[in-house]
């Protein structure tokens, strides 16, 4: 039998799957089922990306979601929380890209944690 800290020893997140990324962008503004910091894959398109207000890629391939575009001495933490995301939410979205084969933006990648 597994006790609670055993059964809760994980954290959900979601991942949302769209045609395209102007689908996506558009998903992030009209559905109330995707909230800050979930996940966007647009498979054909080579893209992901974390959904906020104005919905940004990680890969190289934004589509049409924004770009980063991180400040002179910002770390990763710190683009993370001016684009009001949790870093852990940033940090799967690179992960899921990454296994997924897609680059990730060069400017973002600098930023990346070793």
């Amino acid at each position: 039998m597994l006790s609670d800290s055993e059964r809760f020893a994980f954290v959900p997140y979601r991942v949302h799957v769209f045609e395209t990324s102007g689908n996506a962008y558009d998903g992030v503004q009209t559905d109330d089922r995707i909230a800050t910091g979930d996940l966007l894959l647009v498979m054909d398109e080579g893209v992901v990306g974390v959904a906020m207000t104005w919905p940004f890629a990680v890969t190289a391939e934004p589509g049409h979601l924004h770009q980063v575009a991180p400040k002179a001495g910002d770390t990763f933490d710190q683009l993370a929380n001016s684009l009001g995301v949790e870093p852990a939410s940033m940090s799967r979205a690179v992960t899921l890209a990454r296994q997924l084969g897609f680059a990730i933006e060069p400017a973002l990648q600098s930023l990346m944690p070793a």
